[in-house]
């Protein structure tokens, strides 16, 4: 791993542009336009300091009934951690990602994993409600970081090379949202609820001292525009770029699905016939992960012009995955089938998006990734809220049908939208 990083940060310094000036803290290119490839080692830390970063702010799915009893908050009422993280982590995504733009992504990353390390001690060791529910909306926020993490990596890849890439860190989001449950609940059956964030917070900074390491000293071409300038071209941006639009919209409506899915899943699993365990439930990710992992080829298709036809096929597999995990009742194997291609589906859009996305404007790829990401936070948040008042009225067949017609819809927003 050493000798790979040394030579990937000697080949990025040497190979990235032909004019450029030495000037303090490292490297800075007036052309920032990548020759060489980022190796398949630091894209793999990539990965791994996403999936544990973002795995974050899932790990309080499964721990309610544990921090509800411990603080004495009424079921009704703990919902709000998981509440809180999603919102703040929309506001990270409006307030900080843009900051890769403007400044040093070394620096800002590192920054923002030791003060991610800060918020996951006070979570576990919180002694009252009001310092637990700050402690995880500042988990929400500053997790964000994973997106700081997209937009770098993509920078440091070659063009040719940018979809697989993108496709490798991105397989680290989604597989960390998935083992996040599996986790949390082994932990928590291990060593009690705060265990999870305390044992996040040693490998967190693990992973913050890595990377410190690794990333290269690397100058990209900054935006000189104020801090309110930087957040207000978001908006210009949606204006002016379909892809973002279509994309952003896309990716709402397949986050959507997704949580339709796991939002509401350890419902019937916990219930009768089934009843069973939260790391039972949990390890349901790992067949998450399997689809997961075949899904970041996608990038390589997008990276050959085929993004269109593998967005298309994608979303008629989401479709499809549906009449399988309607059969829970019947068989947890459809179950596991179902959940295989679900994940295969969204991961490959997802990955297709950002790899279409991030051609688009290089000198903004944190604003573009940030703008994307927003629109991907309300589709996971409106199908976590949609899916389980689905299943109080209408059980596992209405959940079914709720993600079976978010689905058709994103296949027929695509049919009309594409080029």
């Amino acid at each position: 791993m050493g000798e790979s990083v040394e030579e990937s940060k000697a080949i990025i310094a040497d190979q990235t542009v032909k004019k450029t000036e030495k000037v303090r803290g490292g490297l800075r290119a007036s052309e920032p336009v990548p020759v060489s490839i980022i190796s398949r080692n630091v894209a793999l830390l990539f990965s791994i300091a996403c999936g544990i970063v973002v795995a974050n702010i899932y790990y309080a799915q499964p721990l309610l009934d544990a921090i509800s009893n411990e603080f004495g908050i009424s079921h009704s009422f703990v919902g709000l951690v998981i509440t809180i993280t999603q919102i703040f982590y929309a506001l990270g995504l409006l307030l900080l990602v843009p900051l890769g733009d403007l400044l040093n992504r070394r620096w800002l990353i590192a920054g923002q994993m030791l003060l991610s390390v800060l918020a996951l001690i006070v979570v576990g060791t919180a002694t009252s409600s009001i310092v637990l529910f700050i402690g995880i909306a500042a988990v929400g926020f500053l997790a964000v970081v994973t997106q700081t993490l997209v937009a770098f990596a993509a920078t440091l890849a070659a063009p040719a090379e940018r979809g697989r890439v993108v496709g490798v860190v991105t397989s680290g989001i989604v597989i960390g949202i998935l083992l996040a449950r599996t986790f949390a609940g082994v932990l928590m059956d291990l060593a009690g609820w705060r265990s999870v964030y305390l044992v996040s917070a040693v490998l967190t900074l693990i992973m913050a001292c890595v990377l410190f390491r690794v990333l290269p000293h690397y100058e990209h071409k900054r935006e000189s525009l104020s801090y309110l300038q930087l957040i207000r071209s978001m908006f210009t941006l949606f204006a002016q770029e379909r892809t973002l639009r279509i994309r952003a919209a896309l990716a709402m409506m397949i986050f959507t699905a997704f949580s339709i899915l796991w939002t509401s899943l350890v419902l019937p699993l916990s219930a009768p016939p089934f009843s069973l365990s939260h790391t039972a439930i949990g390890a349901f990710g790992l067949a998450g992960v399997a689809g997961a992992l075949a899904a970041a080829r996608a990038g390589r298709l997008a990276d050959r012009g085929l993004g269109q036809k593998t967005t298309g096929v994608a979303l008629i597999l989401l479709l499809i995955s549906w009449l399988p995990i309607s059969y829970v009742q019947h068989s947890l194997i459809a179950l596991i089938v179902g959940i295989i291609l679900l994940d295969l589906a969204v991961q490959a859009v997802h990955v297709t998006n950002q790899s279409m996305i991030l051609t688009l404007r290089p000198e903004a790829r944190s604003r573009l990734t940030a703008g994307y990401m927003i629109f991907y936070s309300i589709g996971s948040a409106t199908g976590s809220i949609a899916s389980t008042s689905v299943y109080v009225y209408f059980g596992w067949n209405g959940v079914s049908l709720l993600g079976a017609i978010v689905s058709a819809l994103a296949l027929l927003f695509w049919l009309l939208t594409k080029e």
